[in-house]
């Protein structure tokens, strides 16, 4: 993780797995960050069909990648994160190129998709992802 990388597929699937089965999850739930893959995507799938939990839609947070840098090393001063320096933001970005962005046109397809733009104010991005949530 402090080099960038994705968490283990095996340790990821079983958290999962086992936040979605509690109680507090059976009137909606949101997952932030997951699925990361497409191999994820097909195991929350099988997941969902098991637990008969639908899914309703994916969001999408739309933000270039020069942004996305400079938000992050601002986050990384803020916060003191030693993960968040340019070398392991730029190692992200690919991983999230090679392994996540394959998803875009997964839910797309699947008519699932929901793309926000997030390189607008805070309270803009909230108040479209309310929206979204709320129907």
């Amino acid at each position: 993780m402090d080099a960038g990388e994705l968490v283990p597929d095996e340790l990821i699937l079983g958290l999962i797995r086992e936040r979605l089965g509690a109680d507090d999850t059976q009137s909606g739930w949101i997952l932030d960050g997951f699925p990361r893959n497409v191999e994820q995507a097909n195991f929350l799938d099988v997941l969902l069909q098991e637990m008969d939990q639908p899914c309703d839609c994916v969001v999408n947070l739309d933000v270039p990648d020069e942004v996305v840098v400079s938000r992050m090393l601002l986050r990384g001063e803020q916060e003191g994160r030693a993960d968040d320096n340019q070398a392991t933001i730029r190692n992200r970005l690919e991983v999230y190129r090679q392994q996540t962005e394959p998803l875009i046109a997964f839910y797309r397809n699947r008519q699932q998709l929901v793309s926000v733009d997030g390189n607008q104010p805070v309270d803009l991005v909230t108040e479209e992802l309310k929206k979204i949530v709320h129907g």
